[in-house]
């Protein structure tokens, strides 16, 4: 199991809990610092993951861990009928709500405050489940993925994008210093919450990725799992199905 890192190591609250008051803290301007720390090449890694999940021609969709809704929102290609985005931040989800709102998506994405790892649907409830860099915030890796099996079709898709770390030189140096120096300084100049980019960057690595993620996504029961290195392998994206 990946190391438990936890956004504030002074304080007594659980991990989710701790990744909740973070992402209220940064929620009003995670956006734009997204697209400085990814130089906007996570956009792309988002288009791929959408044509995996539009090839499947899905009726209903759950992007859990949706932040302020960027995969949401672009689900909506997918034509399909209810896209639902699940997040444990309220604050991400105002924002989200304000950009589906401007996109005149309302009738077809609902946000849902809700925990990822205790979600309030039946077994067998979506053609598609989505998550991008919020798999490694579970508070419990296992128990969340058995949840989101849980609710999965059979048959159905289950596609991640996370960070991962480069395993060739030179990005595999070249990424060390940057996630190490670089994006914590991003981060304080430009975040009020100073432990948030420093949370984000440690959290990635130590988080488990290419066959060790895949073997564990085997092992909690998900089938025709692999995986897809992104950009010399700073991110990756992994595809599973439910029997």
């Amino acid at each position: 199991m990946p190391e438990n890192i936890k956004p504030y190591k002074d304080s007594e609250l659980g991990k989710k809990e701790q990744v909740a008051q973070m992402f209220d803290n940064i929620s009003t301007n995670y956006d734009g610092l997204n697209r400085v720390i990814s130089f906007g090449i996570d956009i792309k890694w988002r288009k791929k993951v959408l044509k995996i999940v539009a090839d499947t021609n899905p009726k209903n969709i759950l992007d859990i861990a949706t932040g302020t809704g960027d995969l949401a929102i672009l689900m909506a290609e997918t034509k399909a009928e209810k896209i639902i985005g699940l997040d444990i931040s309220a604050g991400m989800l105002d924002v989200g709500r304000q950009k589906i709102a401007a996109k005149n998506l309302s009738q077809q994405i609902e946000m849902i405050l809700a925990d990822s790892e205790n979600m309030p649907y039946q077994d067998n409830t979506f053609d598609a489940i989505t998550v991008s860099f919020g798999i490694r915030n579970f508070e419990t890796l296992d128990k969340g993925l058995s949840e989101i099996l849980r609710v999965l079709k059979p048959g159905g898709i289950f596609v991640i994008l996370e960070t991962s770390v480069p395993v060739k030189t030179p990005f595999k140096q070249g990424y060390r210093f940057y996630s190490k120096f670089i994006l914590p300084m991003i981060g304080k100049l430009f975040s009020k919450d100073r432990s948030a980019y420093r949370y984000l960057s440690d959290s990635a690595s130590v988080f488990p990725y290419g066959e060790t993620l895949n073997n564990i996504l085997r092992k909690i029961g998900f089938i025709n799992v692999k995986s897809m290195p992104q950009t010399f392998g700073v991110a990756t994206i992994y595809s599973a199905s439910k029997k």
